[in-house]
């Protein structure tokens, strides 16, 4: 259910400040209220709802200039998660992360979206993992949590799967060759792309939400 509103809110069916009655919400996904509750509170944990005091929840309002800021971080930790990789990933942590990246391809190819997008977030953690820095990959995917519906929607637009496995490609390629600045370097590029994207979907979402 927390996926299922999230991705509603992103793609702007929930405008910022709608409220977000449990009851309304509980009927229109066909679940309890009790689920909706801990739905809600998640939602407002990563940012996309906003808990008021006597008056509910309501979506929260995160604009462009968030987004930015947030990417940024992304991409700057995960690129040092990259370059961290490059050095310090065990033979066996290269294998698995050559295999998610390989298993990926299937998924593109029979354009299975659901299994790539479980795919994508192994890809990403075993590179967090491979850092072998506790912190580092606690803040990563920190982020990510936050970014995780916008990075979800992304997926939507025409020939991404395939665009970012290859990008995908670049950086383990990188990290096989024990290159930290290129696997750096095409970690950061893939998530610019991957902010370029989010907006591909939620400028599509702006002109088409209901009024």
């Amino acid at each position: 259910m927390v996926q299922a509103i999230a991705d509603d809110i992103v793609h702007g069916r929930y405008l910022p400040g709608t409220p977000l009655d449990e009851t309304s919400l509980a009927a229109a996904y066909g679940v309890s209220r009790t689920p909706t509750r801990e739905a809600l509170r998640q939602l407002e944990a990563i940012g996309l709802v906003e808990g008021r005091a006597r008056r509910g929840a309501v979506v929260a309002d995160v604009g462009e200039r968030q987004l930015d800021e947030m990417f940024a971080v992304m991409a700057e930790l995960e690129a040092l998660c990259a370059r961290w990789s490059a050095l310090q990933m065990t033979a066996m942590e290269r294998r698995t992360l050559q295999a998610i990246h390989d298993e990926s391809a299937a998924f593109v190819a029979a354009g299975d979206r659901a299994s790539y997008v479980e795919a994508n977030v192994r890809f990403h953690e075993a590179i967090y993992a491979g850092a072998h820095n506790g912190f580092l990959a606690e803040m990563a995917q920190s982020v990510r949590q936050r970014l995780a519906p916008f990075r979800r929607a992304q997926f939507e637009t025409l020939g991404r799967l395939a665009k970012s496995h290859f990008e995908h490609g670049r950086v383990t390629l990188a990290i096989q060759r024990g290159d930290a600045e290129r696997a750096a370097r095409d970690m950061r590029a893939h998530l610019a792309i991957v902010r370029d994207q989010v907006d591909a979907v939620t400028k599509v979402a702006e002109v088409i939400a209901p009024i």
